[in-house]
């Protein structure tokens, strides 16, 4: 197979215009059908930098005659955009005898447990099924159709169930999100391609294996989920609803097992941390346990709505509202002058604000879209990166940070948002306008704030009482005028702040090694968001599986291709 890349066509072209722009491009006779046999679309995107004349970007697999494709090989050996197609199927590291799970002496060799079926959770059990592993998985929430119904309850009726909702349970927080499955990380081996190949069998449209920016939406994930419990249940993997674990067992430096809050103890010598970023309650039990785990950085916010409609202007101008194009994203940054970095973070188009705490009498926000991506308003966090420095809870200046201050830090700021939504997991609100003003909102403007239970208009600067520190709100207040100059509209009256967005990643991370596991807790693998090594549904994906390929050959005595300690 041939790759072309930066095929670049107008965003109205036919139906049928690729071959002929493949032959154009390769120098083939008329639309090439003698040489051309077949081609694949691998990726699509757009430049919609000349709004007015945007351009749909291909990446196409080409299937040559016999002889062509090196002739065409040798003909562009100097041209970056003409290479020989990569190999992305994806490779198991090994796979278990028959008899591996045999009882030897009166005794069967303990199975590997993976604690929580996010993302990360799901991967890691899915390929370790797939190994003939049979993992043990223990998720602390209810399966994802009676979590749904817990989820709504908080959304609906203000009633909060802490072991069920947005953070925890069947398929972890990426399952209350807009679904995004694109990410940033490196990919060598095309993991990523791995990811998007069990969600198509899960039953994602196939696009997703195209578009630069796929998506899939709250209510595709869902059913999706469950169909990948059930291949890890018919490989002989056990998924274990409403288990938490309340206990690790540890000896000379080794796991051993985990015992859950009934008292039952299971026996494992591999136990996968695929834990979320919001399990508070077992980072400080392994913190306890002397599990080693540093503080890292995350960042801090509100969610900011306006019409999707004004989006879409600013981004594609008079081709707004195009099929393929379909809602507009953005992403921003500012520098701001007191030194502190303001971004955009999940942004969710045609989505809506949802409530995500998972602890009583605490407020936190999130963004949610559905595949059709067609609510009214879009949202995005605005941020502020935060360090360890300024969350330390005890007064110094220097030295190391307990790991668990940041927990603590969200909580102060959560509970906050609480006092000013004025209970009932009402949530601080304030128009654009009067915040860059410092003053309160009293009345609503054009954009209706999506956010449910709902929101209390208030002053998110108030003094001795602000929704954030005055550095986070110093920054925000003047990176809005700022993104002005990239979108016009963003810094629009009407626009709703609404706080506070505190769970962008894990406050802390849980250090491994190059083999994937604890610095000094052997067969103990952090993974995933919660133990600080990934961001969003796909790295977490990636990461499951990198990790579940290197404790299975550590099981089998197999040489791992994700141990980075092997040239």
């Amino acid at each position: 197979m041939l790759r072309i890349t930066e095929l670049r066509l107008p965003l109205d072209h036919a139906e049928d215009a690729l071959r002929p722009a493949i032959a154009q491009r390769l120098g083939l006779r008329g639309d090439g059908r003698a040489e051309l046999l077949n081609f694949t679309v691998f990726k699509r995107s757009y430049d919609a930098r000349k709004k007015s004349a945007i351009q749909l970007i291909y990446t196409v697999d080409c299937e040559m005659a016999e002889g062509q494709e090196a002739a065409l090989l040798t003909r562009y050996a100097g041209d970056p955009h003409v290479k020989p197609s990569p190999d992305t199927r994806y490779q198991f590291v090994g796979h278990a005898p028959a008899d591996f799970y045999a009882e030897h002496g009166g005794q069967a060799r303990p199975r590997p447990v993976v604690i929580g079926f996010g993302p990360c959770g799901i991967f890691a059990a899915l390929i370790l099924a797939q190994m003939g592993l049979r993992p043990i998985v223990l998720e602390r929430g209810k399966p994802v159709r009676e979590r749904t119904k817990d989820t709504w309850g908080l959304w609906r009726q203000s009633e909060l169930n802490p072991e069920s909702n947005v953070q925890f349970g069947e398929g972890g927080a990426g399952t209350f999100s807009d679904g995004k499955l694109w990410s940033q990380i490196s990919d060598p081996r095309h993991l990523t391609r791995k990811v998007l190949t069990e969600f198509v069998k899960a039953g994602a449209p196939d696009e997703i294996l195209y578009v630069s920016k796929p998506h899939i939406g709250t209510f595709r994930l869902v059913s999706m989920v469950i169909k990948m419990r059930a291949d890890i249940e018919a490989l002989g993997g056990e998924i274990r609803f409403e288990q938490k674990v309340a206990d690790v067992l540890i000896e000379k430096g080794h796991v051993r097992g985990v015992t859950l809050e009934s008292g039952e103890q299971i026996r494992s010598d591999h136990v996968v941390l695929a834990l979320g970023h919001s399990a508070r309650d077992t980072f400080t039990m392994l913190h306890g346990r002397g599990v080693y785990m540093e503080a890292k950085p995350f960042s801090i916010g509100y969610r900011i709505e306006h019409p999707q409609s004004l989006i879409d202007r600013a981004r594609f101008g008079p081709n707004a509202g195009n099929a393929l194009l379909g809602a507009a994203d953005y992403k921003l940054v500012h520098h701001a002058a007191n030194g502190r970095s303001v971004y955009s973070f999940c942004m969710c188009p045609g989505g809506t604000v949802v409530a995500a705490t998972s602890e009583p009498m605490r407020v936190v926000t999130n963004g949610m879209s559905q595949y059709s991506r067609n609510e009214r308003n879009a949202n995005a966090g605005i941020v502020v990166g935060i360090n360890p420095q300024d969350y330390r809870q005890d007064g110094r200046h220097d030295g190391p940070v307990n790991p668990l201050d940041g927990m603590a830090f969200q909580r102060i700021w959560e509970s906050r948002a609480y006092e000013l939504g004025e209970g009932g997991y009402q949530a601080p609100a304030a128009l654009v306008g009067d915040f860059i003003k410092r003053q309160r909102s009293k009345v609503l403007g054009n954009v209706e704030p999506s956010y449910k239970p709902g929101v209390t208009l208030t002053d998110l600067q108030q003094k001795g009482r602000g929704s954030l520190p005055d550095y986070a709100l110093d920054a925000i207040r003047e990176a809005l005028p700022a993104f002005e100059r990239q979108i016009k509209g963003f810094s629009m009256p009407d626009a709703v702040l609404t706080g506070v967005e505190t769970r962008t990643s894990s406050p802390l991370r849980i250090t491994r090694g190059r083999d994937y596991q604890s610095v000094n807790v052997k067969g103990l693998y952090p993974a995933g968001e919660g133990a600080g090594y990934a961001g969003g549904i796909m790295s977490a994906g990636v990461d499951g599986i990198e990790v579940a390929e290197a404790l299975a050959a550590d099981l089998l005595g197999l040489k791992s291709p994700s141990d980075r300690s092997t040239p």
